[in-house]
């Protein structure tokens, strides 16, 4: 356990851009061949676009993991964090890490991304996209995912979480990241099935959803009893989706200069500030 650990403390830069490119490239593939919804898009063109999404959040990742590399020698040093306290085999220990960085960083995070205005400026873009598909996964705001590392690096803190159990939570996310956005079919029956323990595809996909009550459902990453706990679950007919926002015009959607701007743009009225 130790040494499958360690290949992912050890694991360089360019292995970790690899994983990236393998989880979009063969979930984007895929979705060629058994599409859920007949898009009538540039596949190539939309890809294009998410990818300046990415680009922005690599960058982010790059500053936060500068910043925490101290922090982790700091935490492993002083053995500080909750794990530290408790003497538990190695398997156990990391399914906790896990847990605590999908809740937190994931499920919490993404809840109040959602409920909070100014967070939900950042958040809008992640949903303005009306052709979700394998790509749409890195459509984030570089304040939005800046909100998500800050909740990580807290639970971090919080458990003492060692370096390599990070980067194990890390691949995790990003293999879910691009499946449930993927825009492939899986048979309802074994969706449902998967998604009383996992995010599923078909799942995440009412999240997407244009209007309420959908929009604000569903907000896990890995796993799916956050959603089922908190009561924020919710699974219809798939086919009912309608993609977008219904606060910003669909038109909007490839426009990245737009798309960066929509935070800070007061002509866009929050239903929030409607009342």
């Amino acid at each position: 356990m130790e040494n499958f650990l360690n290949f992912f403390e050890n694991m360089p830069s360019w292995q970790k851009l690899v994983w990236i490119f393998i989880c979009i490239t063969a979930n984007w593939i895929i979705e060629i061949f058994i599409p859920f919804f007949s898009f009538k898009y540039k596949k190539w063109k939309h890809a294009g676009v998410n990818m300046v999404f990415l680009a922005s959040d690599v960058t982010i990742n790059i500053l936060f993991g500068i910043v925490t590399v101290g922090i982790f020698s700091w935490l492993s040093a002083n053995q500080f964090g909750l794990l530290y306290l408790i003497d538990l085999p190695i398997w156990i220990e990391l399914i906790i890490a896990i847990l605590a960085l999908d809740f937190a960083a994931q499920y919490l995070v993404h809840y109040l991304l959602h409920k909070v205005p100014f967070m939900w400026r950042f958040h809008m873009i992640h949903h303005s996209d009306t052709t979700i598909d394998a790509t749409s996964a890195t459509r984030h705001h570089p304040g939005d995912y800046a909100f998500r590392e800050i909740f990580a690096l807290v639970m971090i803190v919080i458990f003492g979480i060692p370096l390599a159990y990070y980067l194990f939570y890390r691949m995790a996310t990003v293999f879910f990241g691009y499946l449930t956005h993927a825009n492939f079919y899986v048979p309802m029956k074994i969706d449902k099935i998967l998604s009383y323990v996992f995010i599923t595809p078909n799942m995440h996909k009412f999240h997407h959803h244009r209007e309420m009550p959908w929009t604000d459902t569903n907000f896990g990453n890995i796993f799916s009893f956050w959603d089922r706990i908190f009561g924020t679950l919710t699974f219809d007919d798939p086919k009912k989706i309608i993609y977008g926002l219904d606060l910003l015009d669909d038109k909007t959607d490839q426009d990245i200069i737009y798309q960066f701007k929509i935070p800070f743009d007061k002509n866009i009225q929050l239903k929030t500030d409607k009342k």
